[in-house]
């Protein structure tokens, strides 16, 4: 059974966020330990979900303060508690990003059907299960917003990358879906779609150092402004699109990825 650590939350500020409650999914790693810095510098005060306690609890020191709750968000149950506890802890919710996701590599020609089955059960039906149990506290939320995080992989096909790319597209398009059902509510819906940014994802998907070396040198020729993204570019992003700045702004999908998704296949 997950357990939960904590730190005090932080204090609302000034910034664009300020006086926002927010719950962020992975949070220990990449664009979500970006996207929790970032909400906590702008005066959010932020509730971030994880699998590992230990680095959980570097995470809230790093960024300034939270509330970290241990969550694999495959199951129901830890899927109910997060929100729970997010909302005691926040004495709220605002804004809900469903940040955590992997990726996996996959097709036809040699399938792996439990791939599959993985990389949708994280990338989809856990943020589908966990935005369903937040929308009852964002509906009483201060200017609500959901934000998903996509990938140019989410309507841009990459051979290899079935399971992933699938799953992306499927984010987009619930994306839409709850942003046109949500709008009458009150509650905006939108989200980002990176290229390469310098995260552990590539490498938790298996590929050691030098591959990914030779992956991200590659990110110079594909993205036609000559390099990867960086997380804090994302959480900029993420941060805007969450903020009252951005109320009449739903239903969109962000293309933050240096050009990549105007590129043809090369």
């Amino acid at each position: 059974m997950s357990t939960t650590a904590t730190s005090p939350t932080s204090s609302p500020g000034a910034g664009r966020l300020a006086g926002k409650r927010a719950l962020v999914t992975g949070g220990t790693s990449g664009l979500g330990r970006a996207i929790a810095r970032r909400f906590v510098a702008e005066g959010a005060r932020v509730a971030l979900t994880g699998r590992r306690a230990d680095v959980l609890a570097e995470v809230v020191a790093e960024v300034g303060g939270g509330h970290a709750i241990v969550a694999d968000h495959t199951v129901e149950a830890d899927n109910a508690r997060a929100v729970a506890e997010a909302v005691a802890a926040l004495g709220g919710l605002d804004v809900l990003v469903n940040n955590a996701g992997v990726i996996g590599f996959d097709g036809v020609l040699e399938p792996k059907p439990a791939e599959l089955r993985r990389l949708m059960d994280v990338n989809f039906f856990a943020v589908h299960d966990l935005t369903c149990r937040a929308v009852p506290h964002l509906l009483a939320g201060r200017g609500p917003a959901i934000l998903n995080v996509s990938s140019v992989a989410g309507n841009r096909p990459y051979a290899g990358l079935t399971g992933y790319c699938v799953s992306k597209a499927a984010i987009e398009m619930l994306t839409q879906t709850i942003a046109l059902e949500l709008a009458p509510r009150g509650v905006r819906v939108n989200a980002v779609c990176p290229g390469v940014v310098v995260t552990e994802l590539h490498k938790n998907a298996g590929l050691d150092d030098a591959a990914y070396a030779a992956f991200l040198e590659r990110s110079r020729a594909t993205h036609p402004l000559g390099r990867p993204g960086q997380a804090d570019e994302v959480a900029a992003l993420a941060a805007f699109l969450c903020s009252d700045e951005a109320g009449w702004i739903t239903g969109d999908r962000v293309a933050i990825d240096g050009g990549r998704a105007l590129t043809s296949l090369r």
